[in-house]
């Protein structure tokens, strides 16, 4: 994946078990940021569903590293976002013989980095 000028890369997380409404606002709280700074705000985000989102930039960040060999200074997060996945379903038994189906609903989460060249560092 590669446009114009900019390079991006991306990382896909497949089965996270948490509902893809609440991954949402995880997701919208690192979008624009650095990656350094997206980690370290993730670290102290009080939800369970941080850490998930954190492995995932983490893996975006080491494919950068490793597969194109870009700057881990220069990546930002381009975007965040979330689809749903499969979705459990239980059922609850309930009064006079009846039973009441329970969602357990999986998400996908997908982070694209994006590696911004600094025209002023380039210029000598």
């Amino acid at each position: 994946m590669t446009s114009k000028n900019n390079l991006l890369v991306k990382a896909i997380n497949k089965n996270v078990r948490t509902s893809p409404r609440k991954l949402a606002l995880v997701c919208n709280f690192i979008k624009g940021k650095k990656a350094d700074v997206a980690l370290r705000d993730l670290e102290f985000t009080r939800k369970r569903i941080a850490k998930e989102v954190s492995k995932t930039v983490k893996s975006a960040i080491s494919n950068a590293e490793n597969n194109h060999q870009y700057d881990i200074d220069n990546l930002f997060v381009k975007e965040a976002y979330v689809g749903k996945s499969l979705v459990m379903k239980r059922y609850r038994p309930r009064a006079k013989g009846r039973a009441s189906p329970i969602k357990k609903p999986f998400s996908r989460i997908t982070v694209v980095l994006e590696e911004k060249k600094d025209l002023k560092k380039g210029v000598k």
